[in-house]
């Protein structure tokens, strides 16, 4: 698939297939993530990686807004470590979305989680209370297939100055 495409295709899938995602695959999404950039290449990020039914299971009840959590076969959660990184939601984002946009070119869908309840997340992994978590990513085969629109560039895109169109694009829309 080529990158834009994907881009442009990519959507967020909250039902999946109860199929579960090959080790193979897993790997790959993994190998996106560790190529993406990170602020002065300090590559703060580590990656727990979900499939046991009892865990995904108390991560889904942890959030008010992530119950396919459970339903999904297969979790990624990123975690930045603040110590290492000065841009630690950035760097894990990019990461984040390395994965996304792998696991769309894979056949597979993903949703990204917003894990507001940190701790709740990091005490069901054991992860560490210096380690920032970045996002929890449901990842499997997608069952639904969502059609979103998006603006016109031309609604949000000025030129040398916030609110100037005049530029040097005329947006074919």
């Amino acid at each position: 698939m080529e990158l834009l495409e994907a881009i442009k295709t990519r959507r967020a899938i909250r039902r999946f297939k109860k199929d579960p995602v090959p080790p193979e695959l897993i790997e790959k999404m993994l190998e996106a993530a560790r190529w993406a950039p990170s602020s002065i290449n300090c590559q703060p990020w580590e990656f727990v990686v979900v499939t046991n039914p009892e865990t995904k299971q108390r991560m889904s009840r942890a959030f008010v807004i992530g119950p396919f959590l459970n339903e999904a076969p297969l979790v990624i959660v990123v975690a930045v470590d603040r110590l290492k990184s000065t841009c630690p939601v950035q760097d894990g984002s990019i990461a984040a979305y390395a994965i996304w946009l792998a696991a769309h070119d894979l056949g597979l869908g993903a949703c990204w989680v917003n894990p507001t309840v940190q701790f709740g997340i990091k005490r069901i992994l054991g992860i560490p209370f210096n380690k920032r978590l970045v996002s929890v990513i449901a990842i499997g085969y997608p069952n639904e297939a969502p059609v979103h629109t998006r603006k016109k560039l031309s609604d949000f895109v000025f030129f040398e100055k916030h609110g100037n169109k005049k530029g040097p694009i005329e947006f074919k829309e």
